[in-house]
């Protein structure tokens, strides 16, 4: 993202990149109430279960960062090990 806000300095690339945003931006909406409708028509539910609907989004967002984390280090360690620089011919 820092880099796309870099970018975005250039007007080569900000020519570029508006169309597929402004298009975007008119649709913003469209992404938005369906989400605002599903939770209005199902208050009930979310008040009666809101808590463990929390406890098991925060459970699944930390196991999804642990398993990519342990993924990410397992390849890191594999890419590590048949790096030319360690091989000993």
């Amino acid at each position: 993202m820092l880099l796309l806000l870099i970018l975005l300095q250039w007007n080569v690339v900000r020519a570029q990149v508006s169309g597929v945003a402004n298009g975007l931006l008119q649709h913003l909406s469209l992404l938005f109430v369906p989400v605002g409708v599903g939770v209005m028509a199902h208050v009930a539910l979310l008040s009666q279960y809101g808590w463990q609907l929390l406890i098991a989004l925060v459970l699944s967002t930390w196991i999804g960062l642990a398993v990519t984390a342990v993924v990410l280090r397992a390849l890191l360690r594999r890419a590590e090990g048949a790096s030319p620089a360690n091989s000993q011919t």
